[in-house]
């Protein structure tokens, strides 16, 4: 497949890898994301942390740099190099001055493609991953938040990507090869680019650096179960975290904006509905969110509330309340600051080619094509109160999924998330 327009590049290769680009002609920088089909979905069950210990050890050495070298060879190029593992894949990501940009393509690929491994590193990566484990343990808000995800998604999408302690410690330099070797690889590979480049030029480095990328047939994801609905984590502590799960919509849905939205109503700023009744009117916590989170075939809500215990419950009922209000509507004034928000962001997307390069990748990923701004922004507009008062109602918050960690449990019956089980 291949489409070229004046805003739009895009390009799939025989080997199945898709590059889509965006013309920024004003920039004087360029931007890649390479999202690699690498995620850590994709570890062994006893290998969790396996794609994440990968992705470390990807950057002690490639090519012909080793580990110093390729640290040096980015920063002589000016480039800002960035790395992270989701659960779908593991992405490298670049920005860069457009005369640099060939380079650091190149500099990309090798990363990729012809990693060392080198085993007498081994153990230092595998501190790095262990020491992102350990360090959970001293953040109880964080910790509360793994475990509720661990309970309200199926294996593997509620694996933390670092994976545990034993995992991380038996794994070995051919562990790390076998996983390259199965799951880096161009099938469902996209490189997304975005700010000033030569088509062209772009086309052809592409088909240099990654043409001959032999492809593998792309993995199922075996899913597991969900977990039960209330999980307590004992924790000798003044304070109670709260963290509560429910279910949505994926990005890709038609009703996805609707439903951001009605989140983005609970906890989109210091105006927004959690802040003001829970932490300012009645001073019940020190922070409390939500925030929406979507997968290719899923979506759904996460909420943190972070307390003392003594207050804990009533921070609890409180929070549970105001989520079924949302079913009731939202104001004018609510979707006036709900669109000044939106397009605040898609200004600053707009004036970065780093986010509007992932943006762009995202959109592939999640829905085949590439959304212009003025499309955005045209939804933007076109967002209602009626639309989204509709869509609340039709759709209450729950069935939920409660992960306290404190010094006591919370009561967490059926009555009070009963508006979303009926």
């Amino acid at each position: 497949m291949s489409e070229n327009t004046s805003k739009h590049l895009i390009e799939t290769f025989p080997n199945g890898l898709t590059v889509v680009a965006e013309f920024m002609d004003w920039c004087e920088s360029v931007a890649c994301a390479i999202l690699v089909p690498a995620g850590c979905n994709y570890d062994p069950p006893n290998r969790l942390g396996l794609a994440y210990l990968t992705c470390e050890m990807i950057l002690r050495g490639a090519g012909p740099y080793n580990s110093r070298d390729l640290i040096a060879a980015f920063e002589n190029l000016g480039a800002e190099r960035g790395e992270s593992v989701s659960h779908s894949h593991t992405a490298f990501s670049a920005a860069t001055l457009a005369s640099s940009f060939p380079e650091t393509l190149k500099l990309l690929a090798q990363i990729i493609r012809e990693p060392h491994f080198p085993e007498d590193q081994l153990e230092q990566g595998k501190q790095v991953v262990l020491q992102e484990i350990y360090s959970v343990e001293d953040e109880p808000g964080r910790k509360v938040m793994i475990e509720l995800s661990k309970n309200a998604l199926p294996v593997p999408w509620g694996n933390p990507g670092f994976g545990n302690v034993e995992s991380v410690q038996e794994t070995t330099i051919d562990d790390i090869r076998r996983f390259h070797g199965r799951f880096y690889q161009p099938q469902e590979t996209i490189i997304s680019v975005a700010g000033k480049f030569d088509g062209n030029l772009l086309l052809e480095m592409v088909s240099q650096f990654f043409g001959d990328w032999q492809p593998n047939e792309p993995p199922m994801i075996s899913e597991g179960k969900t977990g039960d609905p209330v999980l307590y984590i004992p924790y000798d502590s003044a304070q109670t975290h709260i963290g509560l799960a429910y279910p949505g919509v994926p990005f890709r849905h038609p009703d996805y904006l609707l439903a951001l939205s009605g989140v983005n109503v609970l906890s989109g700023g210091m105006s927004s509905r959690l802040f003001t009744e829970i932490r300012e009117k009645r001073g019940l916590c020190y922070s409390v969110g939500a925030s929406y989170y979507s997968y290719r075939d899923r979506g759904g809500v996460t909420c943190y509330c972070g307390t003392s215990a003594d207050r804990a419950q009533e921070s609890l009922d409180v929070l549970i309340q105001e989520l079924a209000r949302l079913s009731e509507g939202i104001t004018e004034k609510e979707l006036e600051l709900l669109r000044i928000r939106a397009k605040s962001s898609l200004v600053m997307q707009q004036e970065s080619t780093n986010s509007r390069a992932g943006s762009i990748a995202r959109d592939w990923y999640h829905l085949g094509r590439i959304r212009t701004m003025s499309e955005i922004e045209a939804k933007i507009n076109g967002l209602s109160r009626d639309a989204i008062n509709d869509y609340v109602a039709a759709h209450p918050t729950g069935p939920f999924h409660l992960a306290v960690l404190g010094p006591a449990p919370l009561e967490f019956t059926a009555q009070k998330s009963s508006h979303s089980q009926s």
